[in-house]
């Protein structure tokens, strides 16, 4: 039977949790429910005891430790190591949460432990503002409560029935597509992409499709970079063509598409292929001009457009950009090969172009080579642009070697 996972803190929830259940019985589909609720004794399928227990807690000392928000994020690593554990034996088909800041914290957390594809929604009165942290990396999908989640009203009805629908067609769907025979599938290979290197990955991903891959272009905003790092992490990549590594340069100097101090590590300690490059690291992202912190007064900057401003990386920013690049690659294990473009590495670091540095690049490619010098990892040096015709073929071809010889 198709089965929906329902996360919430009974407790205080427990009414509008029944009604979703009522609910999802009468379109044939059953429910699972998980109290999360820290203070909770409520009857349950996995009751809130269980879920601390599962966290490596207990509710007796989340109760006596008095500390709701720390109570809330143990019950939060408690709901995933469940859901998940659900979800791999196949009891359930999709999760569905409805619940203010805390609850939805508490789901979020659970549901980004599942894998893509496996439908996730969170009704939240908090999924009109920044959902960042509810979203995470994963798919989950977010409504909007309109009203508060207390009682059942002709409001909340119409907006809870709408989500019960959905997650039920949701769940459905992906039961047939876990049971289904499996089919032929490529092997999927993901690249990272930016506006300004986007001539070179579009002529690597026609490439890799030729070849018999799945391309899986990853925009590199911060989001981007760490969904692609997760997806490495998981085992769903064959191979990680990463020609954009901008995302570096905004966590060194504090731009706004920082993917965070873990990028490029994911492929590297999976031994996934993977072919670098130093697409875009000429720049770092803010947003409006008006925006910009006061503190890089004086440097050199592009209005990209009304809510993109681009800022020029320095000499010393490249080197270190270098160093960090080269650290994490040889730390990693499997096959993998750096790639340099060395007339620019994007649309904007060209001959006369905006933001042309000779020698912050030069800066860039010292350090690089420094940090490869006793390496035994190739390091290739192409006389190209990053995107000049032939550097983005290259580096595909390059890919599929890695990968054939694997």
């Amino acid at each position: 039977m198709t089965t929906v996972a329902l996360i919430g803190t009974l407790d205080t929830k427990g009414a509008e949790y029944r009604w979703l259940a009522e609910r999802l019985a009468e379109l044939d589909v059953r429910a699972v429910t998980i109290d999360v609720g820290p203070l909770s004794d409520a009857a349950a399928d996995v009751t809130a005891a269980q879920v601390a227990e599962a966290a490596g807690s207990s509710v007796v000392s989340l109760r006596a430790s008095g500390d709701r928000g720390a109570a809330l994020i143990t019950m939060g690593e408690g709901a995933a190591t469940v859901l998940a554990d659900l979800y791999r034996r196949g009891a359930v088909d999709a999760v569905l949460a409805v619940g203010g800041s805390g609850g939805s914290s508490v789901a979020a957390r659970a549901m980004q432990a599942l894998p893509v594809g496996a439908p996730k929604l969170l009704v939240s009165t908090m999924a009109s503002g920044d959902v960042a942290p509810y979203v995470g990396e994963s798919d989950v999908t977010l409504m909007y409560s309109v009203v508060d989640i207390a009682g059942i009203n002709s409001l909340s009805e119409q907006v809870l029935g709408n989500a019960v629908a959905a997650v039920a067609g949701m769940a459905r769907a992906a039961q047939a597509r876990r049971s289904a025979p499996e089919g032929r599938h490529r092997p999927m290979v993901a690249l990272t992409m930016f506006g300004l290197t986007t001539p070179a990955c579009d002529e690597a991903r026609e490439e890799l499709t030729a070849l018999g891959y799945e391309p899986v272009v990853f925009h590199a905003t911060g989001s981007g970079g760490r969904a692609m790092e997760r997806l490495a992490a998981d085992g769903f990549l064959a191979g990680v063509l990463d020609l954009t590594t901008t995302e570096l340069a905004d966590d060194l100097v504090g731009g706004v598409l920082s993917a965070g101090p873990d990028r490029l590590t994911a492929a590297g300690a999976a031994g996934v292929p993977q072919v670098v490059s130093v697409g875009a690291l000429d720049m770092v992202n803010f947003g409006p001009e008006a925006s910009v912190p006061e503190r890089f007064d004086g440097r050199r900057f592009l209005v990209h457009n009304a809510t993109v401003t681009l800022m020029r990386t320095t000499a010393e920013e490249m080197a270190e950009l270098g160093r960090r690049l080269t650290t994490k690659l040889r730390a990693g294990h499997g096959p993998r090969a750096l790639m340099l473009p060395l007339r620019g590495v994007s649309g904007i670091d060209t001959a006369g172009g905006p933001f042309e540095d000779a020698e912050a690049d030069a800066a860039l490619f010292d350090a690089i080579r420094h940090g490869m010098a006793d390496s035994e990892l190739p390091l290739i040096e192409a006389d190209q642009h990053i995107n000049d015709p032939g550097f983005g073929r290259a580096a595909a071809r390059l890919l599929h070697d890695l990968i054939a010889t694997h």
